[in-house]
């Protein structure tokens, strides 16, 4: 068997046991490897359906690492704003986006650990590339990449890819492209292709 599978035995903590056993109980597996290091983005890849959010958050309760995420300002304001920030959500003001990328990029080399998941296509219906603001936001803090894919076929969440950008955006979308090849969502004909966008987001 896969030796990359997490076991609830092997796992230290008895609530990142209960959630790896409550995704079991759904039918679904974890698959991990180590992080390359204190600080990277994480890209979840595809986001098709509402399931996504819940079987992502267990996975993290399972593997115990404190991802953090990004969203609307608005959404923190409020009793709601406690609950987002202890699952790990920060917010941002997107009344302005001059020098987004550099002020995020400057957060999280400040921080000791600091690692930001984002899904790419920004929406769970059909899109015809990805968002870019991830991989400029990669280069700048000239920090890693990991692939998080959801695989809904095998039940399989997968986080064993790590991409380091070489700022060839060519040879760089391809290797994230083998990372993220034969992994279907819930709803397949959702998924964007994985080309990025000409624009350039910050």
């Amino acid at each position: 068997m896969d030796d990359l599978y997490l076991q609830p035995q092997a796992l230290p903590a008895w609530r990142q046991r209960a959630a790896l056993r409550t995704l079991h109980l759904f039918g679904w597996r974890v698959r991990y490897r180590p992080l390359p290091g204190p600080r990277g983005i994480a890209v979840l890849y595809p986001h098709t359906s509402n399931w996504d959010f819940a079987v992502a958050l267990l996975s993290k309760w399972a593997l115990d690492l404190p991802f953090r995420w990004l969203a609307k300002d608005s959404l923190f304001r409020g009793p709601l704003g406690k609950w987002l920030r202890s699952l790990g959500g920060e917010p941002v003001d997107r009344s302005t986006t001059s020098g987004t990328i550099q002020r995020q990029a400057q957060r999280m080399l400040a921080a000791d650990w600091y690692w930001l998941a984002i899904t790419p296509e920004a929406t769970r219906s059909y899109r015809p590339n990805w968002r870019s603001g991830f991989y400029y936001l990669a280069l700048e803090a000239k920090v890693p990449l990991t692939i998080i894919y959801l695989d809904y076929p095998n039940k399989v969440l997968g986080l064993v890819d790590h991409v380091h950008l070489s700022g060839d955006q060519e040879r760089d979308m391809a290797a994230i492209r083998a990372a993220c090849a034969g992994h279907l969502g819930r709803y397949p004909h959702k998924a964007a292709p994985v080309v990025l966008s000409d624009k350039r987001a910050g």
